[in-house]
């Protein structure tokens, strides 16, 4: 379960057994959303926030702080799991503390 980032105490990660679409599991304390990323042309068109089985979601700030760092990083993330899933490649771990 390779994490991938963290914002404001967001934490964002890919489970090993992923599937398409590209997506991303944000957690907070007990609460876990996931966003899906579409893609046209090679770029992010559309960022979908989902439910995860189970799982309370991200609401209220941390909703809102998670959708603000998806649209200032959806192409990083989308990059780090396609070396992931794709080219088997280890990610890096990133902490943000502000967005760009």
């Amino acid at each position: 379960m390779p994490k991938i980032f963290e914002y404001l105490g967001i934490i964002l990660f890919f489970y090993s057994n992923e599937h398409e679409p590209i997506h991303v599991h944000a957690t907070h304390g007990e609460f876990e959303s996931k966003a899906e990323f579409y893609i046209i042309n090679g770029k992010v068109s559309e960022i979908r926030i989902k439910l995860v089985k189970d799982r309370k979601p991200l609401k209220g700030s941390k909703l809102k702080d998670f959708e603000k760092f998806l649209e200032a990083y959806a192409n990083k993330i989308v990059e780090k799991w396609v070396d992931y899933f794709v080219y088997h490649k280890d990610v890096e771990f990133e902490k943000i503390n502000k967005l760009k």
